[in-house]
């Protein structure tokens, strides 16, 4: 009797070898899950007052290009500069009340993001008038696009492009994969893009197809894939 030949070993996908090198990378698949984070339901989203949207926004633009543990220890003041961030009152700031509020010692002070907090709550009411919250309008947009939606917040909100926007939505609940420096190591180590900077819309598609793939194989959200090949350069 001839035996029949046994059939290879398909080769592992995409996922299965980030999660792999994950898991050597912290020694144990429970080590890798307790690292990543949760996006919120579409309910929880919608729930999110609009002024923590802007104040979230806010916070991510005095990041950039500074500490951000100094930011944090001043949010207190920020809160009480800003008047809790409710939209329409920023909004309606004369010029001379914006270079005030950015002269006071309890913020960084910074004129031109002081400036553009005003135009993310101008940002935000226009979403207002439009969608009903700034929380639907993210809550409604479809996480196999997301790349869509940091366009959009580039295009018409104020500094809301590359990472700033990436982790406003991170910090904010929204799923979205974050392109951080292990991230986009991770994707070039794989072929899918060819360098580490990922800016070209070529490359943000790719991106987002392979994340798309890996969340129709895993089940798993775009911030768990997100971390996972980031776990799986090094430690966190």
């Amino acid at each position: 009797m001839t035996r029949s030949k046994a059939k290879p070993a398909l080769a592992p996908s995409l996922y299965q070898r980030y999660l792999e090198r994950a898991i050597i990378q912290h020694g144990s698949i429970a080590a890798v899950e307790e690292r990543l984070p949760q996006a919120l339901s579409h309910k929880a989203l919608t729930a999110i007052k609009d002024d923590r949207y802007l104040a979230e926004m806010t916070a991510c633009v005095f990041r950039a290009g500074f500490v951000w543990r100094i930011i944090q220890l001043k949010w207190e003041g920020f809160e009480t500069v800003f008047n809790h961030f409710l939209p329409i009152w920023v909004a309606s700031r004369s010029p001379e009340e914006i270079e005030d509020m950015a002269s006071d010692t309890r913020i960084v002070r910074n004129l031109t993001k002081v400036k553009s907090a005003q135009e993310n709550a101008l940002f935000v009411l226009d979403i207002q008038r439009e969608f009903g919250s700034f929380g639907r309008f993210l809550a409604d947009w479809p996480e196999d696009n997301i790349v869509g939606l940091w366009t959009y917040l580039k295009k018409h909100g104020n500094r809301l492009g590359g990472n700033s926007g990436q982790y406003f939505l991170r910090f904010m609940g929204k799923d979205t994969f974050v392109l951080s420096r292990d991230v986009c190591t991770a994707l070039c180590a794989e072929g899918i893009v060819d360098k580490t900077q990922i800016s070209s819309q070529r490359d943000l598609a790719a991106v987002q197809k392979a994340f798309n793939d890996m969340r129709a194989e895993s089940g798993r959200s775009l911030c768990e894939l997100s971390m996972i090949l980031a776990l799986s350069i090094g430690p966190a």
